[in-house]
């Protein structure tokens, strides 16, 4: 993961996002609840073929996927159900999000799946390798945060370009081989990581 290594640089601005929030009453649940509602609208966008406005979305559903975990920590309320949730609803965020591009004119059907598998699979082998007592295992080539850069560049571009670029691909097929190709990888280096701790 890209991303993810800069999370430790950023704290000094997000928990004082975190702090503020709390104070006027947002909790971690509302908090994950109203990024998932953001990844359904940024499907639905992406379906639509409203790049730009998918990309909204996206912010909003990163930023809010960002903070929830913040809060629970300066509220004092981080537990293992809060984790759950944040967990699942992630899974169908990405879910709604993949699914709206490729459901759409904006990207290949047949490519839409390859790249929710990959997604699917390299989240999959993260939280199987917990539930083998490994622990949670984060690393590997292509982690939420690095897809949802993606999604906001490949989103913007898919705006002004929502169209085919080269022998029938669009920006968006692009972005999906991506997503589909390092979230196999990173499903293989999590396995690895996990089989060789086991």
């Amino acid at each position: 993961m890209t991303v993810d290594n800069y999370r430790p640089r950023v704290q000094w601005i997000v928990e004082p996002v975190a702090k503020g929030m709390a104070k006027v009453g947002f909790t971690p649940n509302a908090c994950s609840v109203i990024s998932f509602l953001a990844a359904v609208a940024a499907g639905a966008a992406f379906y639509y073929e409203a790049a730009l406005l998918g990309v909204i979305c996206v912010l909003l559903n990163a930023f809010f996927d960002g903070v929830d975990g913040a809060i629970a920590r300066v509220t004092g309320s981080a537990g293992m159900k809060g984790d759950f949730l944040d967990h699942v609803i992630d899974r169908y965020a990405d879910i709604f999000i993949i699914t709206g591009i490729f459901a759409g004119p904006l990207a290949s059907p047949f490519i839409g799946v390859f790249a929710l598998t990959g997604v699917l699979m390299s989240s999959y082998l993260g939280t199987q390798a917990q539930a083998v007592g490994v622990g949670r295992v984060y690393g590997g080539i292509l982690g939420r945060a690095d897809r949802l850069l993606l999604l906001i560049v490949f989103g913007i571009i898919a705006g002004f370009i929502p169209g085919a670029v080269y022998a029938g691909i669009t920006v968006m097929d692009g972005m999906l081989i991506i997503f589909g190709v390092l979230g196999h990888i990173t499903a293989l280096q999590r396995f690895h990581e996990t089989w060789k701790q086991l």
